[in-house]
């Protein structure tokens, strides 16, 4: 096993590193610098004894060592620093703030450079300097480091951050100390490696319709969303983890079948199978276009593309899909066209007619389809584009229809309060949170869920999913319906309290090493105290063509990468005059598993401003 290897900057007396080096094994290599020269540390006799000390023990020290420029100082060979330390960085007694804000941010940058892959840099700094939740009283952010904002420059995160104990390593620290009472109220903020932001990129998928391939890319506002296999046998994903949970406890009550689930793609005669369809919903579907692909395989392989060999059995012959045209009206799309216009699924409900309507539906079983669905959707906290839903339909005789479905809404709301409190405390635990909603029409329910016990900042309940009881069928018509539709994301995010939805689509593997196999604890975040971005935007809109502001958030989260958490309407503008009308907007930027930098953030504003333009007929002001 390769030794730790730790880095100690900004030394001054070493009294930190002489200390610390007395509670290190043999299998850790310390190295410790300060920025002076030996001359500038002649009068200093305790830095003096600290260095002798430091030699005894065969510490490497090294002088005259600037830390913004850490790569100029070691070698290649001497790179991969384990921990990175600099205790209370400051430029001199007069340096205000912004000063000590370029002094970190150039600091983490020149980490990037010598820091292991799963390294950390610990950064401890006086009581509200960091600027973070953590520090008690918190300072305003224009009037702190901004310590996380400049980590990020470096692609660093904040992964932890706990009180400064001068106890941990030695009293004998206390001299390193100008001022006793520096330490008060004293954080270490420890920060990691962030997988970079530009790093995902639409990929391309090809699928095979008969003996014809074709490919189409990801749309931009699901990158890194289609074919991530959380449902999948090899899969630990807490998706997977909670869908299982409760499955197997319905199969306790119930007989299942669980169906295999197609690819989520749909040709526009698939997403209208519904009596009781709302075409509304088609609205917020994604559409996409298929392209003929006459090129081989090992072309389109190459780390952007993939093959896809699983799709709907309605796919197999093109001449049966359709265009929508812009007027609303279908288009047919000959065989020779080339192209045909399909969506991704947005609901799993597409698949019930094909279900119930087979001829060896077994009564009495519940049947079970699990899969990713695609919808647009405003930014809020708790909707998503992409999620994964879980469908159970049951059928059952006319004449049995109050029992059957009042057994299966009991055990259901019996098995979902099971699984929402088991990391709540006991004293939240004594009322049930699950309660299910009657809608207008009378037979039909809303799963809701109290969700105030998770966080005080959710004040309404949440819907995680729908009974519903009004479906008929053509071929089984002495039998009645049930279909319940949960949300997995949203239960996953309640059940391991998961503050953000967008957690679960990381790709950093830190996400996965939180569940436990067994075991059910709360979540903890690798990114503590994300800076936030806020940019305005206001623009001229096209009062003939209208303002979609749908496609407004679609656009916007395309653009961001799903970095924009919050969009805020502010005002509506009417020139006395021209009675043109301006619309203004405030979007809030802010990521839950990557670093990102003020300047990465005004390029995609710019970026937006452009797109709107582009695609919503708006001219920005």
């Amino acid at each position: 096993m390769a030794p730790r290897r730790l880095l100690l900057v900004g030394e001054g007396n070493f009294s930190f590193a002489a200390a610390l080096s007395e509670t290190l094994d043999q299998s850790t290599q310390l190295t410790a610098t300060c920025l002076q020269r030996p001359a500038e540390l002649a009068r200093d006799p305790l830095a003096w004894e600290n260095l002798q000390r430091l030699r005894e023990r065969g510490i490497d020290v090294r002088f005259g060592v600037d830390c913004t420029h850490l790569a100029d100082v070691f070698e290649l060979h001497e790179r991969e620093f384990d921990q990175i330390y600099f205790n209370f960085p400051h430029c001199g007694r007069k340096a205000g703030v912004a000063k000590n804000r370029e002094l970190l941010a150039k600091f983490f940058q020149s980490c990037a450079d010598v820091l292991a892959e799963e390294g950390e840099v610990h950064v401890a700094l006086c009581r509200g300097q960091g600027g973070t939740p953590a520090d008690k009283p918190q300072r305003e952010w224009h009037n702190s480091w901004q310590v996380v904002a400049m980590a990020a420059l470096g692609g660093l995160i904040l992964s932890d951050v706990y009180p400064f104990s001068c106890k941990a390593v030695s009293l004998k620290i206390l001299a390193y100390f100008n001022n006793d009472r520096l330490h008060i109220g004293a954080l270490n903020h420890v920060f990691t490696r962030s997988l970079p932001f530009e790093g995902s990129q639409p990929r391309i998928f090809r699928i095979k319709l008969g003996n014809q391939w074709f490919s189409f890319p990801e749309p931009e506002a699901l990158v890194g969303k289609l074919n991530r296999g959380f449902l999948e046998a090899p899969s630990c994903h807490p998706i997977k983890t909670i869908n299982e949970k409760l499955i197997a406890e319905l199969g306790k009550v119930f007989p299942l079948k669980r169906l295999k689930c197609s690819y989520p793609l749909l040709p526009q005669e698939g997403t209208s199978v519904l009596p009781f369809w709302n075409c509304d919903f088609l609205s917020a579907a994604f559409w996409i276009s298929l392209h003929e692909d006459n090129s081989n395989s090992e072309s389109l392989t190459g780390g952007t593309s993939q093959d896809v060999e699983d799709f709907l059995v309605s796919f197999s012959e093109l001449s049966l899909l359709k265009n929508p045209g812009r007027d609303g009206k279908e288009e047919a799309c000959e065989g020779t066209c080339g192209q045909a216009k399909i969506c991704l699924r947005p609901s799993l409900l597409v698949h019930v007619q094909d279900v119930i309507e087979v001829p060896d539906f077994l009564s009495g079983s519940l049947h079970i389809l699990s899969g990713p669905v695609f919808q647009k959707c405003h930014i809020l906290p708790f909707t998503m584009p992409a999620f994964h839903e879980t469908l159970f339909i049951l059928g059952f005789n006319q004449n049995l229809k109050d029992g059957c479905l009042q057994s299966l809404l009991d055990h259901l709301k019996g098995i979902l309060d099971s699984l929402l409190t088991q990391t709540l405390p006991e004293s939240s635990k004594l009322s049930s949170l699950v309660k299910f909603v009657l809608q207008s029409n009378g037979k039909d329910y809303m799963i809701r869920v109290k969700t105030h016990n998770f966080s005080p900042d959710c004040t309404e309940d949440l819907i995680i999913g729908s009974v519903i009881t009004s479906a008929t069928s053509v071929i089984h018509k002495d039998q009645c319906f049930v279909f319940v539709s949960m949300n997995l994301d949203l239960l996953a995010m309640l059940v391991w309290c998961i503050s953000d939805w967008r957690m679960l689509w990381t790709f950093d593997n830190r996400f996965l090493k939180n569940f436990v196999p067994g075991k059910i604890e709360p979540f903890k975040s690798h990114s503590l105290y994300p800076p936030c971005y806020v940019h305005d935007v206001s623009f001229w809109i096209d009062q003939k063509k209208g303002f979609d502001e749908l496609e407004f958030h679609t656009v916007a989260r395309a653009v961001s990468q799903d970095a924009i958490i919050s969009i805020q309407f502010l005002s509506r503008f009417q020139h006395p005059k021209t009675q043109q009308v301006s619309l203004c907007y405030r979007l809030t930027y802010q990521t839950c598993d990557k670093a990102l930098t003020q300047q990465q953030v005004a390029s995609m504003q710019s970026q937006f401003r452009k797109e709107i333009q582009q695609h919503l007929y708006v001219i920005p002001r």
